[in-house]
């Protein structure tokens, strides 16, 4: 995990939270047990809905082009760029 989950856990066991199971991790719905599901996901108490937009749908589409389409020299020089705004501590170790 990133040391930006492991401070987050950090800070809740300051605060006496306690939960039944190991924080985890998914990269998708459909990686989850249907129990899962039910419990975080399905459940109005746990989860948070976010409005999208069509400007949200375009840009989306936008990136996913750029990321994952044929043009390769966008993709490279969009990489470069970014490589200099990285910040370390949001990555996964």
């Amino acid at each position: 995990c990133g040391a930006s989950f492991q401070r987050t856990l950090a800070q809740l066991k300051k605060r006496n939270v306690r939960w039944k199971d190991a924080p985890q991790r998914y990269k998708g719905l459909g990686e989850m047990d249907a129990d899962q599901l039910a419990e975080t996901t399905m459940d109005p108490r746990h989860r948070t809905l976010r409005r999208l937009t069509v400007d949200d749908a375009e840009a989306s589409a936008e990136v996913f082009e750029l990321l994952m389409g044929n043009e390769v020299p966008p993709r490279k020089e969009f990489i470069i760029q970014g490589a200099y705004e990285i910040d370390t501590e949001l990555i996964d170790a």
